[in-house]
Order: C-alpha cells, then structure tokens, then sequence
C-alpha cells in the first residue's frame, strides 16, 4: 500500500446471532403495538440463552398483542426450529416482564398537538451518507451486511442445505485517500462464519460459500488475486445461536449503524418507538 492507503474492517451479523435474534424480537413486538395503535409507546429490550427467551421493558398501548406468540413466531421466521440448531421456537422458554411507561415520562411525552410533542428521553444522535455505494453507505459496512443478507438468502432457499441461522461476516478494505476524500480501491480480506450442519466438510463450506455468497455479492471490480479469504477460519461451527453464547437487544450498534465509521451515541435502535430519539430517523418519510 501507498503512504496514502490504508484497511478498514468493518463487520455484521445474521438474523441468526444472538444478539439479533433479540433485535429482531424486540422489533416484532414494536410492529405488533403500532399496527393496531399508532400512539404506543415501546421500550422494549430481550435477552436469550439456551432454551429461553426474555422481553422486558416499558410498554402502553391499547393494542391487544400476545407477546408469547410473536416471540415464537419471530424465532421460527428466523429459522430456529431445532433444539440441534442452538433455539427452538416450539419448546423456548418465554418469559415476558413488562410494565407501562413512566407517567413522569409520558406525562412529557404527549401532547394534543404534534409540535409540543416531546420525546421519550433524551441523546445524541449521529449520521451522514457517502456517495461509495447506492445505498449511501461505507463500502465496508455495505458488503459485511450484504455478505450476512445473502446468506440468510441462500439458507431460505435452500440453496446450500448446511447452512444455519447463525453467522457473521468481516469486509476489509484497502482506501486511499485523495484529497481528503476515503476512496475504496479493493476488498483486502472477506472472512465469514456461519453456524452448519454437522455432516459437512470445511471443504464444501469453503466451496460453497465462494460461490453462492462473496461471489454474487462482492463486484469483480474489488477482487483481485491478493484478496484473502477466510470461510469459516475456526473450522467447526456447528453449535450455534444462544446455545453458543447469550444475546442481548443493542449490542450491535456499530454493525446497525455504519460499520465503525463516524460516531455513535450508544442508544439502541430496536424496540423503540418513534418517540425515542434513537429511533425517530427510521420513521420519517423522506
């Protein structure tokens, strides 16, 4: 590399990792209360470990959810269906502490008029777009998360039968900077982990994930013979999800964000309405 490279690493996980798994929770309970009452205010937070499933938080709404259901419909949609695969959405453990939001903080909160609304607590907030990819994002973050989209694809189609809902994905790429602008000029290192059968060789993963997933993902104009890859590097991956290890609501923020690029406030994304300032961009029609 020139004096004016240098790699940058960013990273994402499937709808299968723990901690996703939680985001993705706390996510459904939240789509639950608006669809039937706009006005709910959630706070909703969920941990996982083997054979359970906890949500807990702050939540009033006038709509009717049963939270146990869509806990376990969630799960099955994530492909957890098999006590083998770390998770099963039919046996889990469910357990649901919920309570109502704060009169103090509602009481700041609502408002007969949209302009006094207030919000549900307060931070800081960061964003900005780069024009690297169509989606406005860093190319880093852009392919790690793409990696972690095709796979899931790959595994609902069935297009490599191995595969399991956990996984996780790292892009390294080589910019240079050219007049203060961060150029990306190639992808450096793809390494991606994912949870699999236990009747399949590191061979076939190495093959198939080539193929299927960095192959149809990556652009051919940032591959060249030097890019490193690594399929599962720490060979056998085949107990997953929160058999492996715990999951938590907002553990990753930086993946949810911009892939380590810029700053972040430190507030958690899911389970949140549009009064809580973390949230409130992922509700505003542009």
């Amino acid at each position: 590399m020139s004096d004016a490279a240098f790699l940058f690493t960013s990273e994402s996980v499937t709808e299968g990792h723990p901690d996703k798994i939680c985001d993705m929770v706390v996510d459904a309970v939240l789509d639950a209360c608006i669809k039937d009452d706009e006005t709910s205010r959630v706070a909703c937070e969920c941990c996982t470990k083997t054979g359970m499933i906890m949500i807990f938080g702050e939540i009033t709404t006038s709509a009717t959810v049963n939270y146990e259901q869509v806990i376990r419909e969630t799960i099955k949609q994530i492909g957890y269906d098999d006590p083998a695969k770390g998770l099963d959405f039919k046996t889990v453990n469910v357990i649901v502490a919920i309570e109502e939001q704060s009169p103090d903080i509602a009481q700041a909160v609502t408002s007969t008029r949209a302009e006094d609304t207030g919000a549900g607590d307060q931070g800081i907030m960061f964003g900005y777009a780069t024009d690297e990819t169509e989606s406005y994002m860093p190319l880093s973050h852009n392919l790690a998360t793409s990696l972690c989209a095709r796979l899931t694809e790959v595994r609902t189609k069935k297009l490599l039968d191995w595969l399991r809902p956990d996984g996780k994905t790292q892009v390294t790429v080589e910019y240079k900077n050219v007049d203060g602008r961060m150029v990306p000029q190639r992808v450096h290192t793809v390494v991606i982990s994912t949870q699999h059968t236990e009747d399949v060789s590191n061979e076939a993963i190495r093959e198939g994930l080539m193929e299927q997933v960095v192959r149809n993902v990556i652009p051919s104009k940032f591959l060249d013979d030097k890019t490193i890859y690594h399929c599962n590097p720490s060979g056998r991956f085949v107990i997953g999800g929160p058999h492996a290890d715990a999951g938590v609501t907002g553990r990753k923020l930086v993946a949810d964000s911009y892939g380590g690029w810029g700053s972040h406030g430190g507030g958690a994304y899911s389970g949140k309405d549009s009064s809580k300032l973390d949230r409130a961009g992922a509700y505003v029609l542009l």
